[in-house]
């Protein structure tokens, strides 16, 4: 029979793991690590949720300076034809009372009406202005007549609004306060 010495004697898997192993796992070094990594890894969760916040937050103002840059693309090129509108207007208010009824006449104030049409569907609206109270937002004041005061008595260039935004105020003359004299 053979005999089996100390030295060759091998632990079997049913032994207990050896008491300093469980000894490490409550060692003060290693919560200290653990507590350690934990707050590492709060603080990179912190940092991603702010870096996607702050994401979301860019793509947002880059849709709003698109938008914006569009307005403002309309509103330069609503601003280049508004002199030739306004030379239209004062054209069709000179024409003479026998010719109003002409064929070509109305032709061209259809065409007329068609690109103000066109204009006001792309957000284009005309300020009222006369009789209304004079407000800076609106007007330019360029002249006192005698008149009610604070209430613009005559508009002497039309203003516009594009898109609720003025790009052109209402130039205007605003009554001083003295009334006029009837005849």
């Amino acid at each position: 029979m053979i005999e089996e010495t100390p030295e060759k004697k091998q632990a079997t898997p049913a032994e207990p793991a050896e008491p300093e192993a469980e000894a490490d796992i409550e060692s003060p070094d290693l919560v200290g690590a653990l507590a350690e990594e934990k707050a590492k890894a709060e603080r990179y969760l912190a940092n991603w949720q702010r870096a996607q916040a702050d994401y979301a937050n860019f793509k947002r103002y880059c849709q709003q300076e698109k938008e914006e840059t569009q307005r403002l693309a309309n509103a330069s090129l609503v601003l280049s034809v508004l002199p030739a509108l306004d030379d239209a207007g004062r054209a069709f208010a000179m024409i003479p009372a026998e010719l109003a009824d002409q064929p070509w006449v109305k032709g061209v104030r259809m065409v007329f009406d068609k690109l103000m049409a066109a204009l006001q569907s792309q957000g284009l609206t005309p300020i009222e202005a006369e009789g209304e109270p004079f407000d800076p937002r609106l007007h330019e004041g360029i002249a006192q007549g005698k008149g009610k005061e604070g209430i613009i008595i005559k508009e002497v260039e039309k203003g516009y609004r594009l898109n609720e935004r003025v790009i052109r105020p209402s130039r205007v003359i605003v009554g001083s306060g003295e009334e006029e004299k009837e005849d």
